[in-house]
């Protein structure tokens, strides 16, 4: 039952979409524009750097949040921190209160390893950083980040439950990209570039397309 609990509180969590709620305000569904994800990323795309940087951070905390609140509710989970993290993302990416789309996780991952051990986010960041910028496609770092840390987790803790979450988390946000790696290989898929390039890119992803 603690586990039961310990999940759903971590996916209501989840649930509260900062891209949402800010493009709602603006008078559209931020699923209806860009690349249809409610997330941070989508939301640097469609409202600005500024939303961009208010979506992240926000999905950030509330996945550190959540695996906080698990810790101090369910002690006897012994992996209540990534219980309560990984539920979180889930309900990031599939939230109940948005017909279960939502975003695609990276900022959520990055909370629930800020969560877990802050030196480890850091050296993951600095990872992450020169892969992501290196390839120029953000969605390799969700991939690779996933995967990573369900590695590092697994080698440092021995904790077969919460790798197995981590796992599954994998999994899905690997799932969640695939249309991303489609978009790479046909040459649509956005670069990082983006962010400073806007204009570059568009015209380069609608030239691909065309």
């Amino acid at each position: 039952m603690e586990v039961v609990l310990c999940s759903l509180i971590g996916y209501l969590i989840g649930n509260i979409n900062a891209a949402y709620i800010l493009s709602k305000l603006r008078g559209f569904d931020i699923r209806e524009r860009g690349s249809g994800n409610a997330g941070a990323s989508n939301a640097i795309i469609t409202m600005g750097k500024k939303a961009g940087l208010i979506s992240a951070l926000f999905d950030i905390s509330k996945a550190a949040v959540a695996a906080s609140v698990a810790v101090y509710l369910f002690p006897k989970i012994k992996f209540a921190k990534i219980l309560g993290g990984s539920a979180c993302i889930f309900g990031h990416i599939f939230p109940v209160c948005m017909k279960f789309h939502g975003g695609k996780g990276l900022a959520c991952l990055a909370g629930m390893i800020i969560s877990f051990n802050p030196h480890l986010f850091i050296l993951l960041l600095l990872m992450e950083m020169f892969l992501g910028f290196g390839l120029d496609y953000i969605c390799i770092v969700p991939i690779s980040g996933s995967i990573i840390f369900t590695c590092i987790y697994a080698f440092l803790t021995g904790d077969v439950y919460g790798t197995l979450i981590l796992a599954a988390v994998s999994l899905v946000i690997l799932y969640k990209h695939i249309e991303n790696l489609r978009r790479i290989q046909m040459g649509t898929e956005a670069h990082i570039s983006f962010l400073w390039k806007r204009d570059q890119e568009i015209e380069r992803i609608k030239h691909n397309t065309n």
